[in-house]
């Protein structure tokens, strides 16, 4: 017996590209500048309120004995001083509202595109990117701040023997230099592969579906269902292994020769 799909399946549109397009909402330029409030401006708008409610109800609500949103916000805070303290130690956690705020945004904003019709803004490589070069620069700006031109001894680790440094220090700077474009390319590659399986499958099963094959249909509908919940568990990872490395940039920049 063939069961019927759910009836919103057949409105899906079958372009999986189509969901990352950035259109404008507010047409807005000036200076030869297009200033337009975008689609992606809108959902990161949307994102952080959403940050920002969840930590304003946690904050709001404190009590001896702590509800679940309470508990959840200071479970959150531990969450990521734990990671800063046990990452760049304990100088390191001047930084924490920094990465904390920067862990937080970047899982609202995953979470949020998880949703239907929703919009998720680290599919974008100029987003993740230019997350990625602000910590770079912070990192290279403290790092200097705080060590001089003892920073740049990041790139010549003691005890190495002279004639390894020649092939050494290039390598490190090389390796320096290519930490902003992993660090935003690993978080939009994965939302963006993640994104675009989720959509083939609903086009499969809006195309088996439309072609007669209902009990077809049922397997790749089936799977959306796991590969769901493996996407909203990735949300949660790409968020936590951003907030990491930015910590372990950070332990670089306190302690360049450790």
């Amino acid at each position: 017996m063939n069961l019927p799909l759910p009836v919103f399946l057949p409105s899906i549109a079958t372009d999986p590209i189509h969901q990352f397009k950035i259109f404008p909402l507010i047409d807005w330029s000036a200076g030869g500048y297009n200033l337009a409030f975008t689609n992606s401006g809108f959902w990161m708008l949307v994102s952080t309120v959403l940050v920002l409610g969840f930590l304003g109800m946690a904050a709001s609500r404190a009590s001896l004995i702590p509800n679940r949103i309470q508990s959840l916000g200071e479970m959150s805070y531990t969450f990521i001083s734990d990671m800063v303290r046990s990452t760049a130690g304990e100088e390191g956690l001047k930084f924490f509202p920094f990465v904390f705020t920067l862990f937080f945004f970047i899982l609202g904003a995953n979470i949020v595109g998880m949703f239907p019709y929703a919009f998720t803004t680290t599919s974008h490589i100029a987003v993740t990117g230019a997350l990625a070069v602000v910590v770079i620069l912070i990192v290279v700006g403290y790092g200097i701040y705080k060590n001089g031109l003892g920073f740049f001894g990041l790139f010549a680790p003691h005890g190495v023997p002279l004639p390894v440094m020649f092939f050494l220090v290039p390598i490190e700077i090389i390796s320096f230099l290519a930490r902003p474009i992993t660090l935003g390319m690993r978080l939009f590659a994965n939302m963006l592969a993640g994104h675009i399986m989720l959509k083939l499958l609903a086009i499969f099963v809006v195309m088996l579906a439309g072609a007669g094959l209902t009990a077809v249909a049922w397997v790749p509908y089936v799977l959306l269902i796991p590969i769901t919940a493996l996407e909203f568990l990735v949300a949660f990872l790409q968020a936590y292994v951003f907030a990491l490395l930015t910590c372990v940039y950070l332990k670089d920049a306190i302690h360049p020769h450790h």
